[in-house]
């Protein structure tokens, strides 16, 4: 599916739709749903798929009742654009941490192109990872990070995620910064699964290739079926709210059954149905005038509500 068209709306604090916003990079994604509250005129605002203060791109946000679909959108696969500084380590695993460790004189300049790529191949695919110690894991009921910078150790244990792509688009020797150097920077388009950490990518690049390294830009280009085409800085949207009605965005993510009269009444007080013969997995049901209703999955012969979103 492509991202579908968002519509300028005059009034939007009692609209439930979903933003597809561009985050801009040094603020984080509480920072932009405190900014869309603002600008919407609505407290019932909330985002799917967590950006660091450092990266920017696709944020999907929901207003309202739509807040309540952003759990059931189909945002579990993500597309990422990086460059991968390749000659140090950092306490984050990315720019924004202190340097930790910097490669010995001539390890770096010995990193060739073949030997990156051959490196790449191996995080390609279904792959075990450690998630960086700074990520938002909680551990004992605490964010990692929580207790990195409170001066604890952390011991994350790895994860199984998906590399669908990881690609290599272009490598160059960056003689110094700061002082500090030479490096190798890599830019990378990667598509991953929910889960998957590209500072982790970086930082396990490096260790594979004896050098150290970490992320030094990130660009979140896709979410699901959502991307850079549908998003809005924050600056157009203060200009020109534009939203997609949560209709709209049902209609054009999941399967679609238009309902009867009768069946409307049934589905508001989410009561289980028969007799539909619905597809697999979830299906919006829509009301004889397009109002989206709710979300229904077969059970056998019975449909019955995931989730209701009128009243």
């Amino acid at each position: 599916m492509t991202t579908t068209t968002s519509n300028p709306v005059t009034d939007v604090s009692a609209v439930d739709g979903i933003v597809v916003v561009d985050k801009p990079q040094g603020l984080t994604s509480h920072q932009v749903v405190a900014r869309i509250r603002r600008l919407a005129g609505t407290r019932k605002v909330g985002h799917a798929g967590t950006l660091d203060p450092m990266a920017t791109g696709v944020l999907v946000v929901g207003l309202n009742r739509a807040t309540r679909l952003l759990g059931h959108l189909q945002i579990a696969d993500k597309s990422y654009d990086a460059t991968i500084r390749l000659g140090a380590t950092t306490t984050t695993d990315d720019a924004e941490g202190s340097i930790e460790n910097v490669a010995p004189s001539g390890a770096v300049e010995a990193v060739t192109a073949e030997a990156i790529e051959a490196a790449v191949t191996a995080y390609r695919g279904e792959i075990s990872q450690v998630p960086s110690k700074v990520s938002a894991i909680k551990v004992d009921g605490r964010r990692a990070y929580e207790r990195v910078r409170a001066g604890e150790e952390v011991a994350l244990k790895a994860r199984v995620v998906t590399v669908s792509r990881y690609d290599v688009r272009d490598v160059r020797v960056v003689e110094s910064v700061d002082g500090v150097g030479p490096f190798v920077d890599v830019d990378v388009t990667v598509d991953c699964s929910s889960g998957t950490y590209i500072r982790a990518l970086a930082r396990d690049l490096g260790t594979d290739l004896g050098v150290g390294g970490h992320l030094t830009a990130l660009r979140r280009t896709r979410v699901g079926s959502f991307d850079l085409s549908g998003a809005s800085t924050l600056d157009e949207l203060a200009d020109s709210f534009a939203l997609t009605p949560i209709a709209e965005v049902a209609a054009a993510t999941f399967p679609r059954y238009d309902a009867t009269a009768d069946q409307e009444a049934a589905i508001r007080t989410g009561r289980p149905l028969t007799g539909l013969g619905l597809d697999s997995g979830l299906t919006a049901m829509f009301a004889p005038d397009g109002t989206f209703l709710a979300l229904y999955d077969q059970h056998g012969p019975i449909a019955k509500p995931t989730a209701v979103f009128v009243t």
